[in-house]
């Protein structure tokens, strides 16, 4: 999910909203340049070719490449900024508690259970070493409950946007468990799900065919972000 951030126009000193536009990465996957809210935006007195890309890294396959550099219009005064964005590598400056962690590698979705097994490598991905996956002799278009210390998962494989009440049963199993409640889907979740699982703090992920989980709600975010 692109964040927005509020940049402040050095011509005027007013305060404009941005967020960082996504290009499409050679694997498939969406790739947003991470923006620096914590550095000043420069204005645009020339322009060089150089000046104008900027290197960002795929979250998915670990690719660098050269990307357009973020700027802004002054909506007032009509003054370009360049948006500060992170080097490849570098952490939040917000985000002290961020972990480090090497890129993901994506396994391709063709069945319900890769889902199911995709979405088992991601939480071990991010730190929650002992899943424990379901039987693979059950039925792969059935969704199905990952468990770890600290974690339950619901993964829905299914074509059927995942609904409110999956969302607040993983919530309630997590906190049975006292652990993280997770989600991962293939097709996306309602719009009451997703309001309701940004008021429970449950991070919700999508999984495109390419196998990369992608954060949608800020608590996923924030587990990318931290880890285990």
């Amino acid at each position: 999910m692109t964040e927005a951030v509020r940049v402040r126009c050095p011509g005027c000193g007013r305060e404009n909203g941005y967020a960082a536009p996504s290009f499409p990465c050679a694997c498939g996957n969406p790739v947003t340049p991470p923006l620096d809210p914590s550095a000043e935006a420069r204005p645009v007195t020339y322009r060089t070719w150089s000046q104008s890309w900027v290197a960002v890294r795929c979250g998915a396959c670990g690719r660098e490449g050269e990307w357009p550099q973020p700027e802004l219009g002054c909506g007032t005064c009509g003054t370009v900024v360049r948006i500060p964005v992170r080097p490849p590598g570098a952490q939040p400056a917000s985000g002290a508690g961020a972990v480090a962690r090497p890129a993901f590698r994506p396994v391709t979705i063709r069945t319900g259970g890769d889902a199911v097994v995709t979405a088992a490598l991601y939480l071990r991905w991010l730190g929650f070493p002992d899943v424990r996956r379901p039987d693979p002799a059950a039925a792969p278009s059935a969704a199905a409950d990952l468990r770890a210390p600290g974690v339950v998962a619901h993964v829905d494989p299914t074509t059927a946007p995942v609904g409110l009440r999956a969302v607040e049963c993983v919530w309630l199993n997590a906190l049975t468990a006292a652990a993280t409640g997770v989600c991962f889907s293939l097709a996306g979740y309602t719009e009451e799900a997703r309001s309701r699982a940004d008021e429970l703090a449950v991070p919700l992920f999508v999984m495109d065919l390419t196998g990369a989980p992608q954060p949608v709600n800020d608590p996923a975010e924030d587990l990318v972000a931290q880890g285990a």
